[in-house]
């Protein structure tokens, strides 16, 4: 059986947090302070934990490696979760996001090494082709100000609208300066973007959140962010200064294998593409 421990946002509203790490037997197992117990990374559910555990279940192991996963539905937790020591790493986020996360909280997370990407993508249940939006249709974009950025440039990008020039990460709905179709915008977090594609026209979803909707990035998007030249592939991080923790870095060699590699492309067909 995996050792997963699976947190909602709704439990960690409840006090996860106090919980710390009591689940896995010891109170700071696996903390920076303890480089001689199991390494705990939190990480989104897909495809983060999944690659953490393939790497778990098959590598780790022969590696000298204990690790465990934790699972977090939401983006901030995991973050504050390794800046207070509650884990040693966390696997969820790229740079944009994470310099936005540091500046606004005060945190001091670094990335260790780029995994994989995961492209964003505009999905629909009603229109087969951007092109077939019509005249005032409603799009969902991610509510966070670096996937909302990140969801007008790929509209941008592909003709639908026009941002300000030099607009970067922080672009919102008020800095497009063309909208031919006069699109109009739905704000969600980014968790409940594709569970609204039953009430918009179409939405803007995350790479890990359309596969764990069934959706087929590859396949299903309407439009499709370039890997080429991409500036938002995910990584492993941990506070700064536990970097050269030993299992941090036995971690970075297994993640950046030619095994997680075939894993990638084996099991996401395109969907999640390796970095490396």
């Amino acid at each position: 059986m995996r050792n997963t421990i699976k947190l909602t946002t709704a439990a960690l509203a409840a006090g996860a947090l106090t919980f710390g790490l009591s689940a896995c037997g010891s109170s700071d197992s696996g903390s920076a302070s303890d480089t001689s117990g199991p390494l705990v990374v939190a990480a989104s559910p897909t495809p983060h934990a999944e690659i953490l555990n393939y790497v778990k279940e098959n590598l780790a192991k022969k590696a000298g490696l204990d690790l465990e996963v934790k699972e977090f539905t939401d983006y901030v937790t995991p973050n504050t979760a390794t800046e207070d020591g509650s884990v040693g790493a966390n696997y969820f986020q790229n740079q944009p996001y994470l310099d936005d996360f540091n500046k606004k909280r005060g945190t001091h997370i670094v990335p260790v090494v780029t995994v994989h990407l995961e492209p964003l993508g505009l999905y629909s249940h009603k229109v087969k082709s951007a092109d077939a939006l019509k005249s005032g249709a409603t799009i969902a974009v991610p509510n966070d100000s670096v996937n909302e950025a990140r969801a007008l440039k790929l509209l941008a990008a592909n003709g639908l609208i026009t941002l300000k020039d030099g607009v970067g990460n922080e672009a919102t709905p008020s800095d497009i300066t063309k909208n031919p179709k006069n699109l109009k915008f739905k704000e969600l977090e980014a968790a409940q973007t594709p569970r609204s594609l039953d009430d918009v026209d179409a939405a803007v979803v995350n790479g890990n959140y359309a596969i764990e909707a069934d959706l087929k990035p590859a396949k299903d998007a309407l439009v499709l962010e370039s890997a080429k030249d991409n500036p938002y592939g995910n990584f492993l991080a941990v506070k700064e200064g536990n970097e050269d923790d030993p299992r941090v870095k036995k971690l970075a060699k297994l993640l950046t294998s030619p095994e997680v590699k075939k894993f990638i492309q084996d099991k996401y067909a395109g969907s999640v593409i390796a970095s490396f």
